[in-house]
């Protein structure tokens, strides 16, 4: 991610997993409202048709908005120089999005657009609805009490199965 803001050449910086379909006017939609901010996120919808995903995509949402903390889900956008002056993306395996905005939570809370980004909710239905959120949750957990993105990683990986 950090060789790809390197490589761009725009002011703005999109990052975004690549199961995810920003707004059809994404563009737009950042542009005027970086006009006020440094960086921020979108809302999520879970492609899935179960009443869970609603719960699951609005909780997300949701936690956003209350720590200030964006996740690639989320489709992160920042702006190209305050992206390098924070030190852009940890070299970590994993929770690098969340470390990111932690960084640029320091200089200003995200602004957190109404407008969905539609995210694949292929992890839940594959290994299970509950069983993903309680890893996602545990994972979050331990990386805020400091445990080492490695071995979360690793953890990651084991709950994929």
């Amino acid at each position: 991610m950090n060789a790809g803001a390197g490589a761009g050449r725009g002011e703005i910086l999109l990052f975004l997993h690549a199961d995810c379909i920003p707004p059809r006017d994404a563009d737009t939609l950042i542009s005027r409202g970086l006009e006020s901010r440094g960086w921020g996120r979108f809302d999520v919808r879970l492609t899935g048709a179960r009443p869970a995903f609603r719960i699951i995509e609005r909780l997300m949402n949701l936690r956003s908005r209350l720590t200030g903390i964006a996740t690639g889900d989320q489709g992160i956008f920042v702006r190209r120089e305050l992206f390098f002056a924070v030190g852009g993306y940890p070299e970590i395996p994993l929770m690098e999005d969340i470390a990111l905005s932690r960084r640029l939570k320091r200089t200003g809370l995200p602004l957190c657009l109404n407008d969905k980004i539609t995210t694949s909710s292929r992890r839940w239905e594959e290994r299970g609805i509950i069983r993903t959120v309680l890893l996602m949750w545990c994972l979050r957990l331990a990386y805020f009490f400091e445990a080492k993105p490695g071995r979360l990683a690793k953890i990651y990986d084991k709950g994929k199965g």
